[in-house]
């Protein structure tokens, strides 16, 4: 299943749901440093400020005046890549 992106009530947050697991619920945030690795991969995206991961999806915020495009561009391969998905 490809990962499917959704708007959120947040304009400033998207839905990327995986279909699977991905475990949490679990927080990372540009303000608080993390040793987890798929949070510090994510939060190394220019513009992404925090992440929020439970049952099947993870919700990237970005910070107001970074590109949707480019955030999604940057970080559906890297979810891709961690949950393994074809």
């Amino acid at each position: 299943m490809p990962i499917q992106i959704d708007n959120t009530p947040n304009p400033n947050a998207l839905k990327f749901t995986i279909g699977r697991p991905v475990g949490g619920p679990a927080t990372f945030s540009a303000a608080k440093p993390t040793d987890d690795p798929l949070g510090i991969a994510l939060l190394e995206v220019d513009g992404v400020v925090s992440v929020f991961m439970t049952a099947d999806f993870v919700t990237i915020t970005r910070d107001p005046g970074a590109s949707w495009e480019m955030i999604a561009a940057t970080v559906t391969p890297i979810l891709e890549s961690h949950f393994e998905l074809d």
